[in-house]
């Protein structure tokens, strides 16, 4: 926590150079969906070139595939729901999300309750015979397969392709008549790690058919080796695999003429004399004109596991990535660099992130801190607003295992996120609170409460939510009716959180204390909504919020 003296001369400083968003906003015109321009982050330059990240948002695990002029993503998703995100580009630098393939991470009745670090782990997304694949694997439960003829449609419901503890970051090929699964294995449950293990499934990629074969052990010069992606280029089997750990770890690539082995070995990419620390895991990608691409991410803490869009030049069968900055034939992470040549020029456009809730629902962007139950908000069409019913904690001593948190990744370095709510008071029930979070092991919020027959404003602190600690009243003040502003700027470089309120949308008022922004177990700090009940309470009560603005 802050100082309140040192959090308002911050906020004063920081407010000066925010824009007041007016009543008025909610009328203005919003991008729209599928043409949405982030006013915090973009990475097209317009004028040919990209600089990195390519998404400055918690997409870790990054796994992408060209399909014609079409290039799709996916991404590690963990317990959020929905879960497995699809995201399309036309260019590998302009990205906007477009669907997810599983609705509820399964088992659904363990993921009802958010289970932080676990679940949906290092996807692999596929084409093959007019299908799309996609395999991860829960660290618990074994490796999971879903598949579609459309991406942006209806995916069908996972298959369990093999059972077992600490099998994670699989990855198919289909060669010939022939159908592999590597992997990977998670030592906190499999007892092992730093080993690349190769199965045989049939051949609708729906089970393993052997008891597998390891291919690589990574113990003596690449420790903690995982997130196999396996390829197939001018007769050798290629490994791609990140190695040396999340923070700063380097990327490794393997060959060999036989899929078993024995594999030669090569880093190919490290973070050398640049700022980016750990630069690997990722995803190998062709272009239209055979020109190589690879997609990784960088690990920056409160912020996530970011994107970043190295080219790939190939040399006597070796690929590096980057550019070789001080000659020891190690490819290094770039900033700037012309984008791909894919043929065409495609508009500027990226993750969604404000929305307006047309029909009532939240946008693509969102996902739940658990598997979601229709009972936890209106989603009527024809409404322009979200309800968010104020459903109990029970016996929850804080919301860190609350699963309706509507939430969304932190996009940018710098922003601010302001929404307008009305809570909604059945019965003169007391003990429901709505408003703006910034979630993660310790998180705080700002909302709209009804308690002692009156409503307030509030600022919350709960540090070390994840021990089971309480929430803290930081600050309260009285309103005059039940409908506020809420705002929460986000600052560079401890993700430094800022909240005030409004009463006319107007004129911002700073409440409470600044709060470091916190990640979550394996993911990035969530920013987002929620609509609470005290347990033990009288049921009923909703919160309506109106809009949801993403801005500098």
């Amino acid at each position: 926590m802050i100082n309140k003296k040192i959090f308002s001369a911050l906020f004063i400083l920081v407010l000066n150079n925010s824009i007041s968003i007016s009543q008025n906003i909610k009328n203005a015109a919003m991008p729209d969906k599928a043409a949405y321009v982030s006013e915090v982050w973009k990475s097209d330059q317009g004028d040919g070139t990209f600089t990195n990240p390519i998404l400055h948002a918690d997409y870790s695990d990054p796994d992408v595939i060209r399909v014609d002029d079409d290039f799709y993503m996916t991404a590690s998703s963990f317990n959020c729901a929905p879960g497995l995100p699809i995201l399309h580009s036309k260019d590998l630098v302009n990205w906007t999300i477009i669907n997810y393939a599983i609705n509820k991470i399964v088992p659904e009745k363990v993921f009802d309750i958010p289970q932080h670090s676990k679940g949906v782990w290092a996807p692999s997304i596929r084409y093959h015979k007019k299908e799309f694949y996609i395999y991860w694997g829960d660290p618990d439960f074994g490796v999971y397969m879903v598949k579609t003829k459309n991406p942006a449609g209806a995916w069908e419901t996972p298959v369990l392709v093999m059972e077992g503890k600490g099998i994670i970051d699989p990855c198919p090929l289909w060669d010939g008549d022939k159908t592999y699964l590597i992997h990977g294995w998670a030592g906190s449950r499999a007892g092992i790690n730093s080993l690349l293990t190769i199965n045989e499934m049939n051949s609708e990629g729906t089970a393993v058919v052997d008891q597998g074969r390891h291919i690589f052990d990574g113990h003596d010069k690449h420790h903690t080796v995982e997130g196999p992606k396996l390829y197939k280029k001018d007769g050798y089997y290629y490994v791609f695999a990140p190695a040396g750990g999340v923070e700063t770890g380097w990327q490794l690539v393997l060959r060999s003429k036989n899929i078993y082995g024995p594999y030669e070995e090569k880093i190919v990419l490290e973070q050398g004399s640049t700022k980016i620390n750990g630069p690997h895991q990722g995803a190998w990608v062709t272009i239209q004109n055979g020109d190589s691409w690879f997609m990784h991410f960088q690990d920056k803490g409160v912020y996530g596991r970011v994107l970043h869009l190295q080219e790939i030049k190939w040399t006597n069968g070796w690929p590096l990535m980057g550019r070789d900055l001080d000659g020891n034939g190690v490819g290094e992470p770039i900033l700037s660099y012309k984008k791909p040549a894919v043929g065409k020029t495609y508009p500027i456009v990226t993750p969604q992130e404000s929305d307006d809730f047309n029909d009532g629902k939240p946008g693509i962007q969102w996902q739940w801190y658990g598997n979601p139950s229709i009972t936890w908000s209106a989603q009527i069409l024809g409404t322009d607003y979200l309800r968010l019913f104020c459903i109990s904690k029970k016996q929850l001593p804080n919301l860190w295992d609350a699963p309706n948190l509507l939430l969304q990744k932190l996009p940018a370095e710098s922003f601010t996120t302001t929404t307008k709510v009305k809570l909604n008071i059945e019965w003169n029930a007391e003990g429901k609170t709505a408003g703006i979070l910034m979630m993660g092991q310790s998180y705080a919020y700002a909302g709209i409460t009804y308690e002692e027959g009156s409503f307030w404003v509030k600022q919350v602190i709960c540090n070390e939510a994840i021990k089971g600690s309480k929430e803290k009243v930081i600050e309260k003040k009285k309103l005059q009716k039940n409908e506020i502003f809420l705002r929460m700027e986000v600052v560079w470089p401890d993700a430094l959180c800022l909240f005030s309120y409004s009463e006319d949308g107007k004129k911002f008022m700073p409440i409470g204390e600044g709060f470091k922004a916190q990640k979550d177990l394996w993911i990035s700090a969530k920013m987002g909504l929620f609509s609470m009940s005290e347990a033990n309470v009288r049921m009923g009560s909703y919160a309506d919020f109106d809009w949801f603005k993403v801005s500098k």
